[in-house]
């Protein structure tokens, strides 16, 4: 029996390979069939001795298999004998942290031969439901002001959200969570990616991007380091946006422009909020931002003030 637990929120899905564990605790008291195999250490041997070995117990073997993605070599091997842990009486638990590419014929093997789950980012109201039902869980209520500055100030970090939540709920002591409360116990998490910022140019909210911009800037991260990240991003935006303008498939696009498969997916959905001569202007501004400040014309914290409100 095969399942498969992936995605990018390993809170959630980290929560799910948990409960299963404890359910299969439950069952067969011993544990002493229960196994772990890190494939970033571990070999399609190692898996092949583990699944063969028979348990003194005859209790029926939990078997998780951690990082099987980044060994190539394993998958090559499984997917020759994949019709043998296909009909194995014994659970083999594929657990996966990242985003699984969609054509990997691994995963497809998995997703049609197992049962599979998977733990995408939380967003929207989605998101809102998860931090309600978190303080409900010890029996505390958020106002919905409260919500939405706890949302803006950790994001969809469930870790982080979960963390905050429990700060938040011993500092009450069951009292409804106010807006205040947020604002004095919750450090506001600043994306170094500078994705929302860009989210915010592309939305023409200039307000919201100089906002977050200057979250940046008190949290100390450097004027010259934040502009290099925007001419980086921009710089992916051009490409994509002009592999668009081309008529490539996504899945061409991921390949000639040679960036990181996370990257191309957040850019590809703000590339076409743009068209290819508005991400021209904006790059030769960027250029004449960057050159602002190398001459000493305007100060690095100015120059970027100017540039999002020129855009």
């Amino acid at each position: 029996m095969i399942l498969f637990l992936y995605g990018p929120d390993n809170f959630r899905s980290q929560q799910k390979l948990n409960e299963i564990v404890e359910h299969y605790k439950k069952i067969h008291k011993s544990g002493l069939s229960l196994r772990y195999l890190d494939l970033k250490e571990s070999n399609f041997q190692d898996f092949k001795n583990e699944l063969q070995t028979v348990s003194m117990f005859l209790e029926k073997k939990l078997l998780i298999l951690k990082n099987a993605f980044s060994n190539q070599e394993f998958k090559e091997k499984f997917l020759k004998e994949g019709k043998v842990s296909r009909d194995s009486k014994e659970i083999i638990l594929f657990y996966e942290k990242e985003e699984i590419p969609g054509k990997d014929s691994f995963a497809k093997f998995l997703k049609k031969n197992g049962k599979t789950q998977e733990f995408n980012l939380l967003e929207g109201e989605r998101l809102k439901h998860w931090v309600k039902k978190e303080f409900e869980k010890y029996g505390c209520q958020i106002e919905d002001n409260a919500l939405e500055k706890l949302i803006e100030f950790a994001g969809n970090d469930l870790w982080q959200l979960s963390n905050e939540i429990k700060k938040l709920v011993n500092y009450k002591q069951n009292k409804k969570i106010e807006a205040k409360d947020i604002e004095i116990l919750v450090k506001p998490k600043i994306e170094t990616d500078i994705f929302k910022t860009i989210d915010s140019i592309a939305a023409k909210n200039k307000r919201q991007a100089l906002i977050l911009l200057h979250r940046h800037l008190e949290k100390g991260d450097s004027p010259i380091y934040l502009l290099s990240m925007i001419n980086f991003q921009f710089r992916n935006l051009l490409i994509i946006r002009d592999l668009i303008e081309k008529n490539q498939p996504y899945y061409s696009i991921l390949k000639k422009s040679k960036l990181n498969p996370f990257v191309v997916k957040k850019s590809y959905q703000q590339a076409n909020r743009f068209t290819l001569q508005e991400l021209k202007k904006i790059y030769h501004k960027i250029f004449e931002v960057d050159r602002d400040i190398k001459t000493g014309r305007l100060s690095p914290e100015t120059a970027l003030d100017l540039l999002i409100t020129e855009i």
